[in-house]
This record gives structure tokens, C-alpha cells and sequence, in this order.
């Protein structure tokens, strides 16, 4: 095998190095991978159509998994505010792309989070980039749901957080049940959105005209 045709970055002319989530070192190594994957399922990596796919397919998965990169405090880098606000915040259709941790395949959907702030607000684009952290890991999409609220309520402590997820899945459009039309829906609820039904009520009402529909 032939490393040397991993060594390049630039596959399209566009760019000219790593970005923050790849090594050249990791890319390398998984570019090999995915050359082993292409013999094992039959095909010849050496044809021209598939002379750079490995190393793209290394750059994608690393792309798609770069949370794993990340921390919680770097993404809010330092984007909480003191505000003396008790209404419900929400951000709601937070588009989200994932990878299920069973196949290895994507999952993908909107997002709505909502908080009762406790005298502090966080950035409003630090939300989406909370789902995106931890959308871009191998994931289930109950964790998912689970871990965005978490985050949220250790950041700034809030009264409570809710957050909701809906997503298509792959796994069960292309392979297996193969239901084109199926969605799932998971939310995970802290604090006051846990104890008081009329807050989590006013919540899911909030949310009704969420834009996301399977076609």
C-alpha cells in the first residue's frame, strides 16, 4: 500500500492544510483504513474514480466526528452574560447532522432547547454550537437530547432547561425496517420544566409550530 498518496492535503485545489479537527497523522492512518475497507468490500482503490477517495472519506469522518475535539468552555467561550431575565428562552429548529453509534450511519433533524435563566443568559449562537458538539460524536439520539440539556444547566444554572429532538434516521431508512417516513422524537426535561407541568406545557406549545416534517 501506497502511503504516499495520503501525504497531500489538498484533493480539489481549495485547501492547503489541516483544520482544527484533523492531524496529518490521524488522516493518514484512517485513510489507510478506509483503503482496507475499499478492498474488503470488493472494489479496487487503485481505479481512478476512487484514487483520493480515502483520504477524502478520512477528512469527512473527522469532519463529522470533530466533537470529540471539543469542550463545553470553548464553545461558550466565555458567553454568559448577567441578565436579569425570568421569561423562557428558546431556540427552536436548531438544524443538527449525527452519526448513529450501532452503523456508523447519519442521523439528522431539528433541535429546540429552552431555559429559565437564573440571572444569567448565554450567547444565543453558543446554543447551536452546544447541539453541534455534541451532534458531531457517534451518537444516540436519547443521549444527544440528554446531554445538550446538562450542558446548558452546568454552564449557567439555570431554573431549568428542556430540550427536544427530532430526528430521520438512516439506519431504519436504507437498511433494515427500511421506513421511509418514521420519525423519532426524544426530550429530556431539568428543573422547573420537570416539576411544573404549566412550564413544560408552555414549553411544548412554544414548539408546535416547529418547521421540521419527513418528506
Amino acid at each position: 500500500m501506497e502511503t504516499n498518496r495520503y501525504e497531500a492535503w489538498d484533493d480539489r485545489g481549495e485547501e492547503t492544510g489541516p483544520r482544527p479537527w484533523e492531524t496529518p497523522e490521524r488522516t493518514k492512518q484512517i485513510a489507510q483504513l478506509y483503503e482496507s475497507l475499499l478492498i474488503a468490500i470488493g472494489e479496487d482503490p487503485r481505479r481512478e474514480g476512487l484514487l483520493r477517495t480515502p483520504i477524502r472519506a478520512a477528512r469527512a469522518i473527522q469532519f463529522l466526528t470533530q466533537g470529540y475535539q471539543q469542550e463545553i468552555e470553548s464553545v461558550l467561550n466565555d458567553a454568559i452574560f448577567e441578565e436579569p431575565t425570568d421569561g423562557i428562552v428558546i431556540v427552536r429548529d436548531i438544524e443538527f447532522y449525527s452519526l448513529c453509534e450501532h452503523h456508523v450511519l447519519p442521523f439528522f433533524g431539528r433541535c429546540h432547547v429552552a431555559y429559565l435563566p437564573d440571572r444569567k443568559i448565554i450567547g444565543l449562537s453558543k446554543i447551536p454550537r452546544l447541539v453541534d458538539m455534541f451532534a458531531r460524536r457517534l451518537q444516540v439520539q436519547e443521549r444527544l437530547t440528554r446531554q445538550i440539556a446538562e450542558a446548558i444547566q452546568t454552564a449557567i444554572q439555570p431554573r431549568g432547561v428542556a430540550v427536544v429532538t427530532e430526528a430521520a434516521h438512516m439506519c431504519m431508512m436504507v437498511r433494515g425496517v427500511e421506513k421511509q417516513h418514521s420519525s423519532t422524537v426524544t426530550s429530556y426535561v431539568l428543573g422547573a420544566f420537570r416539576e411544573d407541568p404549566s412550564t413544560r406545557v408552555e414549553f411544548f406549545n412554544l414548539i408546535q409550530g416547529a418547521s421540521f416534517r419527513i418528506e
